[in-house]
């Protein structure tokens, strides 16, 4: 698959929409229809055919997926559903749905924000997460609400953003270590757009913990468990995601895919240095350090 080509400004020529909460929904579409907005940009939405909310990066390895296209009406709109995982869309997408590979990635909107911890478990996030493994700039775009979620102003936030992010990659103004992608989570808080303070760029909070279960028996005296989990609180001022959210911030958090903790690197190399030794195979012990 090519590299889909760019305008010299940063247009968006071809965009990859999709999401975990499935074809239908409204968030999709608002998102959706803010691209085809802008005349010259091709949109090719694959998302779930249901509800695949917090599925986190799972994939379909045991089962075929089935992948239906859809009338749209318009030549600039592509439009398919899949039985898959958010993830499973985006391979499906960069591995032979497209004809080519687009400028920029974008999951959502989400209804309900995606911040600190969920980030390990959102189907949205992951989305966009398995296109910057295909080598495609992405972004993730949620809303703070569960209800009465208003989405127009999101989509044409994350637009505007999606544009000026290609638009500063082209002329050098945003720098990408060793040309990786650029993947961002985007939080918009859940209030009037006049009401927004501002934008903030953010990190993950993930210092306090937020689920618990509670304890049932069923009619039978059998013992279940239910997940449930308390909403995020900001209550100090600080620059994660969450805090920005609560002061009715726009949160920008950028995230990578290298999960390697490069500062315990050193230390735990010492720390292992001699286990092959201790386990009476000296003869190994040059694996285990590199050497």
């Amino acid at each position: 698959m090519e590299d889909a080509p760019r305008g010299k400004s940063g247009e968006i020529r071809r965009v990859l929409v999709t999401n975990d909460d499935g074809v239908l929904a409204e968030g999709l579409w608002a998102l959706a229809g803010a691209f085809l907005k802008r005349g010259g940009t091709e949109v090719w939405v694959v998302a779930p055919d249901r509800e695949r909310s917090a599925s986190g990066h799972s994939i379909s390895i045991h089962h075929p997926i089935e992948v239906c296209e859809r009338p749209s009406g318009t030549p600039r709109l592509h439009v398919y559903a899949t039985s898959g995982t958010p993830a499973d869309c985006v391979k499906l997408a960069l591995s032979g749905l497209l004809p080519e590979k687009p400028a920029i990635t974008v999951s959502g909107i989400n209804r309900g924000p995606n911040l600190g911890q969920d980030v390990f478990y959102s189907g949205t996030v992951s989305a966009a997460l398995e296109a910057a493994l295909g080598g495609v700039d992405a972004i993730a775009v949620s809303v703070a609400a569960f209800e009465q979620v208003e989405y127009d102003f999101a989509a044409h936030f994350a637009v505007t953003v999606a544009e000026r992010v290609l638009r500063g990659a082209l002329n050098g103004e945003v720098r990408r270590p060793g040309g990786r992608p650029i993947l961002l989570n985007i939080n918009v808080p859940a209030v009037r757009p006049e009401d927004v303070a501002g934008v903030a760029i953010t990190r993950l909070e993930l210092t306090r913990p937020r689920d618990f279960f509670r304890k049932r028996q069923d009619p039978f005296g059998r013992c279940w468990y239910w997940m449930a989990g308390e909403a995020y609180q900001g209550d100090t001022v600080s620059d994660t995601d969450v805090s920005a959210v609560s002061r009715n911030l726009i949160s920008i958090t950028p995230l990578k895919l290298d999960l390697t903790d490069t500062e315990a690197f050193v230390e735990l190399s010492e720390v292992t240095r001699d286990l092959l030794g201790l386990l009476g195979y000296d003869h190994l012990r040059g694996a285990d350090t590199g050497e």
